[in-house]
């Protein structure tokens, strides 16, 4: 999977930023929205889609279109590059396969430092009652 081509893909919007910041907010468009379709992907094979669609469930719109946003910086082509980031990070986290987890056997030291632990433990607990007098 090429970054740069996914990046071809995106559909970047600026629009004006929220919050305080004055009459610079007002009249300067900041703040990125980057949008991705899944469904009209070239560069995604079909099962990395149906992955994505998965993982990313409760970020996508109706139509698979993920959103991300960007206004931290109070310049446009910064916010434009932390997107981008942001972009590239959560898709190939999202398409990577993790290791199927060998079961390995509990080594026989182990059991052997458990079985006294507990044996000690017993025998702590037996010398705390008090003596049988016959």
């Amino acid at each position: 999977m090429n970054t740069q081509e996914l990046l071809k893909e995106c559909l970047f919007k600026a629009v004006r930023s929220s919050g305080s910041g004055g009459q610079h907010v007002n009249k300067v468009a900041t703040k990125i929205e980057l949008q991705f379709s899944i469904e009209t992907s070239a560069v995604l094979r079909l099962e990395q889609k149906e992955k994505l669609k998965k993982a990313l469930q409760y970020r996508l719109t109706k139509d698979h279109v993920l959103l991300l946003q960007c206004s931290e910086s109070r310049s446009q082509y910064q916010n434009k590059r932390l997107v981008k980031i942001r972009f590239i990070a959560l898709i190939t986290a999202h398409l990577k396969s993790n290791k199927p987890r060998i079961p390995t056997k509990v080594p026989r030291a182990a059991i052997q430092k458990r079985l006294k632990k507990k044996h000690n433990q017993s025998l702590k607990k037996t010398n705390r009652r008090k003596p049988e007098v016959e």
